[in-house]
């Protein structure tokens, strides 16, 4: 790679943000419609210097990651429920209470199906499952919703 690939956007152009999929432990979970929560701050610690009244040193923290929301319609695999099932519940207690973490992994795919770019998330599990709304009135698809917490990711381009 050149230094010009600094600046030139992923497939050429400018990508979208509609094709993606998530993959757990190297296995497809299936494409979402929706994944929020992709960010990380560092927190500032304050170093007040006796006698420097011109600054406060500011120094890296800790990093916070928030959780990650996987929105999509209902689909016929139980995947994401029963992974939700494994790590809470009776399934937590079937493991002898032993917490199995999971290497998870969004993909931004390209309208041809290359992959372009992932973000790899560490000791990833599930803390939070939606099933759809139900209403006689209702048009709206039939959704759901999975939360899932992490300690951290890491940006992965593809290989062209």
């Amino acid at each position: 790679m050149g230094s010009s690939d600094i600046t030139t956007p992923l497939g050429g152009d400018l990508p979208i943000a509609n094709r993606f999929l998530f993959e757990l432990d190297g296995v497809e979970l299936g494409v979402f419609k929706e994944v929020t929560g992709l960010n990380v701050t560092v927190q500032v610690e304050e170093i007040r210097e006796g006698g420097q009244n011109g600054y406060v040193h500011q120094i890296p923290g800790r990093m916070t990651w928030p959780n990650l929301v996987f929105r999509r319609g209902v689909t016929n695999s139980n995947a994401l429920f029963e992974w939700f099932q494994k790590t809470s519940g009776e399934g937590f207690a079937s493991n002898s209470n032993k917490l199995t973490r999971s290497t998870g992994a969004v993909t931004v795919i390209d309208p041809v199906g290359a992959r372009l770019r992932s973000w790899e998330f560490i000791d990833v599990f599930p803390v939070r499952w939606a099933g759809p709304d139900f209403s006689v009135a209702s048009t709206d698809p039939l959704e759901e919703e999975l939360e899932v917490t992490h300690h951290g990711f890491r940006a992965v381009t593809q290989a062209s």
